[in-house]
C-alpha cells in the first residue's frame, strides 16, 4: 500500500518524473528478478503510476549472469523501462592485466545487454 502512496503522490508532485522501482540482486533471471514482475503487474493494473524497473548490478568479475539481456526483455514486457543504476564490477586484489582485461569483457557484456533491449534506457557506473 505504501509504494502505491508513494508513486501517486510522486507523480502528483512533479507529472514528468519517471518513477522506477530499483533493486540489486535482479540482474539476471532467478526468483528474485522474477518476484520483481508481481508488484510492476500489480502497480500497473491498479493504475498506479510505474515508468520503470532499476537494476543495481553489483557483480564480480567473471561472474556475470548470462541471463541478463533476458532478463531486461522480461522486464520490457511488463510495458516499463529498464535501467542498470549502478554497474560495479569488482576485482580480487592485486590488480593484474588479466584481471583488468576480463573486467573490461565484463563491463561490455552488460552495456552490450542493455543497448540490445529497446526499452533498456541507460546504464550508470
Amino acid at each position: 500500500m505504501f509504494v502505491h502512496v508513494a508513486l501517486q503522490a510522486a507523480r502528483v508532485a512533479d507529472p514528468d518524473a519517471k518513477l522506477y522501482i530499483n533493486d540489486y540482486n535482479i540482474e539476471g533471471t532467478g526468483a528474485k528478478s522474477t518476484a520483481m514482475t508481481d508488484p510492476v503487474k500489480s502497480l500497473k493494473s491498479s493504475r498506479v503510476p510505474i515508468d520503470g524497473i532499476g537494476v543495481q548490478d553489483h557483480l564480480i568479475i567473471d561472474e556475470v549472469p548470462t541471463t541478463t539481456q533476458t532478463n531486461l526483455e522480461q522486464f520490457a514486457a511488463l510495458g516499463v523501462e529498464a535501467a542498470i543504476t549502478e554497474l560495479d564490477i569488482r576485482m580480487t586484489l592485486p590488480e593484474t592485466a588479466a584481471l583488468r582485461e576480463q573486467q573490461q569483457k565484463d563491463y561490455q557484456t552488460v552495456i552490450a545487454a542493455c543497448k540490445a533491449v529497446t526499452s533498456c534506457v541507460g546504464v550508470t557506473i
